[in-house]
Parts: C-alpha cells; sequence; structure tokens
C-alpha cells in the first residue's frame, strides 16, 4: 500500500523532512501548483516548504507587529541572517517600497534571561510586503538559515507566555532600512543592533501569561517540552557531533562515552572538532562558507564545477560577483578552466560535489587542487552523498561542506549541516581566523540533541547501507530493462572515486536508474512500493523522480548536461536485502509491461 499524497515521510513524525509524493502524476500536480496536491501537504523538504509550526509563528509575529492584511513575515535565528533577507528583497525592489521591509527582533524577557543554564532564543522577523513574498523565498530555500520547526514551536510557546518579547529599538524604521549590516561583531554585544541603541526588552510588549501566572521559566520548560533543555546537554550534543564529523570519533557510542573518549587520528593531520562549524542545513553551510570566502579574499567570481545540487549554483549566481559554470566536469571542462587561468584569469574558490547529484560522478580533485595550488583559488567540496566514511575529499579541498540531514542523522527528522577546515590547507590560517570572526551559531538546541543521538550509529548504518546498495545496483544493471544505472561504482569516473576511497569504504547508498521510455518510468516508480519524497540517506528506501522536483523549469537545460529528466533516484536504507529485491523485481515487471 503506497502512502498518501502529502504525508510525513517518515509517517507519523512531526518534525519530517520529507514529504510523501507517491505517484510520478502527483510529483508534477505539486510542481505545477495543483490544488488536488497542494491541500494535503502535511509538510514538505523544509528549505523548500515552510512547516505549518512556523507558518502559525509567522503569522502570530504580524499580528502583533505588521499588518496581517498587507504584510508577511520570513523568521530567523539572528539579526545577521535576517539583514541578509532583508538586503535581497530590497536590493530587488523601489526605494519607497524599501522603507517599508524591516525585521523586528524578540528576546527572551528578564524572566527567561534569570535561568542562565537553560535553552532560550531569540528570533528576527523580516516583515514585508505580501506581494514581496517571491523575494523571500529564494533566501529562505538557498540560504538554508531559516529557522527549524523545533525552534519554530519553541518561539510560539515562549511568545504565547510572555518569555519571548518585542525588543523595542530607539531609531526609525527608516533609519534601519539604511543601516547595513556591518559583520556579527555588531550582534554580540547587548547594547546595540546595526549599530542602533537599543532598550531592554518589557514585560509589556507581549501578553506575558506566564509571568503572570508566577511561573518561573524552568517551569515553562518542563511543562512544555517535558524535560529540561539545558544549555549544557545541548553544547554536549554539538561537541559529540563536532567530533564525529572531524574523523576523531568513529564508535558506535552514547554521548556520555563520546565525550570521554580520547580522540584518534582524523581525516587529515592535525584535525580537531575546533575545525568544525555547525549549521541549520547543508545549504547553510555552503552558503555561509561562500560568504566567509568572500569575506576573507575578495569579491572574485566562483567555480561551479560538474552538474551541482540545484541550489548551490544559484547561491554563486545570485550572491556575490557570480560564477563560471562547467556542468559536464569533465576533463575537458578542466582543460579549459586552465587555459583561462594560465591568460590571467583569477577565481574565489572551486564548489564541486563528489560524487555528484544525480549522475554520481566524481571529479578529478587530484588536478583540481593542483589548479588551485598553482593558481591561487579555494577548493570547496560537499560530500554529502558519499560522507567521509566511504571518502576522505578533505586532504585535497580547504573547506568540506556537507548536508547532516542525510545519512549522518538517517532519521529523517531534523535538519543540519557542517563545514569542516582542512588544517593542512593553504589557506587555513586566514579562513581560521574569519570563520572564528564571521560563525554564528545558531543551530537550534534542541535540534543538536537529535542529531546527536540519530549519528551515534551512522557508521554501522553505512556499512549495511554500501553493501545493499551494490547488490541492488548490480541486479539493475543486469536487467535488460534498464537504460543506465549511475553509481560510483559504474560510473567513468570510478578510477577517480577508488582513488578516494578509505581503506573500508563502499560506494553510498544513492543511485539514479533510466529507462527507454518515460512510461516505462512511470511506471517503474508508480509501482515501486517505498516511501517516496524528496531527500537522501535516509534509514528508509526513498525515491524520487529527482530531476523533475530539482529542475522542473529548467528540464531542457538538465537535458543538456546528459541528466534525463526521467531519471529515478533511489536512496537506499536498512530494510532487509531480499524485501528491497523483491519490491524492485515487481517495479521492474511493471516496466515490462509498459514496454509491451
Amino acid at each position: 500500500m503506497l502512502q498518501a499524497i502529502g504525508g510525513t515521510v517518515p509517517p507519523n513524525t512531526d518534525h519530517a523532512v520529507s514529504v510523501s509524493l507517491p505517484t510520478w502524476r502527483s510529483n508534477v500536480g505539486y510542481e505545477e501548483g495543483e490544488e488536488w496536491v497542494i491541500s494535503k501537504m502535511q509538510c514538505g523538504y523544509p528549505r523548500f516548504f515552510v512547516h505549518p509550526s512556523i507558518q502559525k509563528l509567522a503569522q502570530e509575529v504580524v499580528r502583533r507587529v505588521g499588518n496581517p492584511e498587507t504584510e508577511t513575515a520570513t523568521l530567523f535565528a539572528s539579526v545577521k541572517t535576517a539583514q541578509i533577507c532583508r538586503s535581497f528583497i530590497v536590493s530587488k525592489v523601489s526605494v519607497e517600497e524599501a522603507r517599508k521591509v524591516r525585521i523586528v527582533n524578540f528576546v527572551p524577557s528578564p524572566h527567561a534571561e534569570a535561568g542562565a543554564k537553560t535553552i532560550t532564543s531569540s528570533l528576527s522577523a523580516v516583515i514585508y510586503a505580501k506581494e514581496h513574498a517571491p523575494l523571500a523565498k529564494p533566501v529562505w530555500q538557498h540560504s538554508g538559515n531559516g529557522i527549524s520547526s523545533r525552534r519554530g514551536e519553541f518561539c510560539m510557546r515562549a511568545l504565547e507566555d510572555g518569555f519571548l518579547v518585542e525588543e523595542k529599538i530607539t531609531a526609525s524604521a527608516e533609519s534601519i532600512a539604511q543601516r547595513p549590516c556591518k559583520g556579527p561583531r555588531r550582534y554580540q554585544g547587548r547594547g546595540s543592533i546595526n549599530g542602533i541603541t537599543r532598550s531592554p526588552p518589557t514585560e509589556t510588549s507581549s501578553p506575558a501569561n506566564g509571568v503572570e501566572d508566577g511561573r518561573d521559566y524552568a517551569q515553562f520548560i518542563e511543562e512544555r517540552f517535558g524535560r529540561n533543555l539545558s544549555t549544557m546537554l545541548a553544547d554536549q550534543a554539538k561537541l559529540a557531533v563536532r567530533k564525529r564529523i572531524a574523523g576523531v570519533l568513529t564508535a558506535d557510542v552514547d554521548l556520555n562515552e563520546a565525550l570521554q573518549t580520547e580522540s584518534a587520528e582524523g581525516r587529515v593531520a592535525g584535525i580537531s572538532e575546533d575545525d568544525v562549524y555547525l549549521y541549520p542545513s547543508g545549504m547553510s553551510a555552503i552558503f555561509n562558507t561562500h560568504q566567509t570566502l568572500l569575506a576573507s579574499r575578495g569579491q572574485l567570481k566562483s567555480i561551479c564545477f560538474g552538474f551541482p545540487y540545484t541550489d548551490t549554483l544559484k547561491i554563486l549566481e545570485k550572491w556575490g560577483p557570480g560564477c563560471l559554470f562547467y556542468g559536464h566536469g569533465s576533463s575537458e571542462d578542466l582543460d579549459d578552466l586552465e587555459t583561462r587561468l594560465k591568460n590571467g584569469e583569477r577565481f574565489l574558490g572551486l564548489f564541486t560535489e563528489a560524487p555528484g547529484n544525480p549522475l554520481l560522478r566524481t571529479p578529478d580533485l587530484v588536478r583540481i587542487r593542483a589548479l588551485a595550488d598553482k593558481y591561487d583559488f579555494a577548493v570547496v567540496v560537499d560530500e554529502t552523498i558519499s560522507n567521509f566514511i566511504n571518502i576522505n575529499v578533505l586532504r585535497y579541498a580547504d573547506i568540506v561542506a556537507s548536508s547532516l540531514t542525510k545519512i549522518f542523522s538517517g532519521d529523517s527528522n531534523v535538519m543540519g549541516g557542517s563545514a569542516v577546515l582542512n588544517p593542512q590547507g593553504q589557506y587555513y590560517k586566514m579562513l581560521k581566523e574569519t570563520f572564528d570572526r564571521e560563525y554564528e551559531d545558531i543551530y537550534w538546541a534542541e535540534d543538536a540533541v537529535f542529531l546527536e543521538r540519530n549519528s551515534r550509529d551512522f557508521v554501522t548504518r553505512i556499512d549495511k547501507i554500501n553493501s545493499t546498495s551494490e547488490n541492488i545496483t548490480a541486479m539493475l544493471k543486469e536487467s535488460p530493462l534498464v537504460k543506465d544505472v549511475h553509481y560510483p561504482k559504474y560510473s567513468p569516473t570510478r578510477p577517480v572515486y577508488d582513488s578516494l576511497r578509505n581503506p573500508h569504504g563502499g560506494y553510498g547508498g544513492l543511485f539514479s536508474v533510466t529507462f527507454n521510455s518515460n512510461a516505462e518510468a512511470v511506471a517503474f516508480y508508480d509501482t515501486l512500493e517505498v516511501l517516496k519524497g524528496p531527500s537522501l540517506g535516509t534509514n528508509f528506501t526513498l525515491a524520487s523522480p529527482y530531476v523533475l522536483l530539482a529542475h522542473y523549469g529548467e528540464l531542457d537545460w538538465a537535458k543538456s548536461f546528459n541528466v534525463d529528466p526521467d531519471l529515478v533516484r533511489i536512496s537506499v536504507g536498512l530494510e532487509d536485502l531480499s524485501d528491497l529485491r523483491s519490491r524492485i523485481e515487481t517495479a521492474l515487471k511493471a516496466v515490462e509491461k509498459a514496454r509491451k
């Protein structure tokens, strides 16, 4: 039985990362905005679909400090991330309209701040006219800096109970709009925001039900969340996660043991958890890495090498001086790049994926590294699909970014991302100084706790998923019904991938399969009895008509880079191998019927 359209994936999960689109037609309906699909959406991938709890909070914020008839809001965890959104909107509208786009901040009330060891949250709302929503949407989607659904729930409850209150700023909206964002140092002090003197929050700025009832903040946390959310627990969870990502902790252990375990040798010599920076999502890690490179190296164009995950290219194009795009990621592309470099062109950095999505091809990182060293540009590698248990790309990169939402978590119920600096890299000292100056820890405490718990057994999970994936792809490779199987093991770039493999590393859990007609692809997808929706790296097998979802408005463009619009992408989970084989065999029988 296929899951209903619009349900959470996994089922019955309040903070699910994926959403059920069980048929090919439902995916098209979603992209076309058809009511029969959109009306059933309980959730969606968090950067593309604003979670209901965040929608509700945004409506309440506008009700309190805006005009619900004409205005809406996009929510962030800090003034800095909100300012990025505001700046993007005002760059696209008239001066008169820009003055109406404003940031309203909510901060913990004195009653909340009194509990120094208890979690609190600030909230920055970018408020703008409803007709400007299409301008705010790409910031939410591409930057990945928006608040998480768990933070949204927390802030809503804190707002209702008077523990989160509007911050009164002693400046006009017009002067706020005209003052630029100056960097994170501005936001660390308690005296100013954007250089504007601010006054302490007042309890009268929102209904202080909890305060009036005489309940303290710790009691609020206990009653609302069932357990104390302490800063110590969150900090410990983040430390354990950073140790795992640095590769200095690869055992399947709980939090206490993780904190007590002595660090082993990590991914590269000299690395430590201090070289790992956590973000609310994988795209936030890439977005902020790009911003940090611009801050440290100046306003130079970037290079996007290989067919990328859609938002990476959009980030490089929309923020900063633009980018040079090599969609094939071939040796010929590297030849062209080398010619440009020899002729004097200079670049900020080269952004690539290892392997790429959805063709699973691996870029020639050895040659890229050599060019970077010779012609002075940084190398940023997104390792989300492969993960560092399978391959070690950090030795060839200056920064490695990853979506922790995927295989690192596995449970598909929390977002997260990381950026890792290579202590052996040529820009390490400069990047370390800039990251430490510019970095904001806006990763929500409760999300960190869930991510740490989910990641405790990620090494064991990866081993099983590697084995199952090799078996399934071999079966599909042998089928005469299949046009092609895209998987690192069968890719023309396999020698490059193998050169990056760790001693016990495998080929990962993601592959793509194509057929000889759209009808055959539809038959396979619709018949395949697994969960279906966006995302990958889940503990359960997850299928998606990936190109349709990621590039619906640019299918011909994708096809120009040999990316089949009818491609079906499958992320292998922890199911029993014989069971998964049986389901795929049934789907292949449907392909055979469609062919006849």
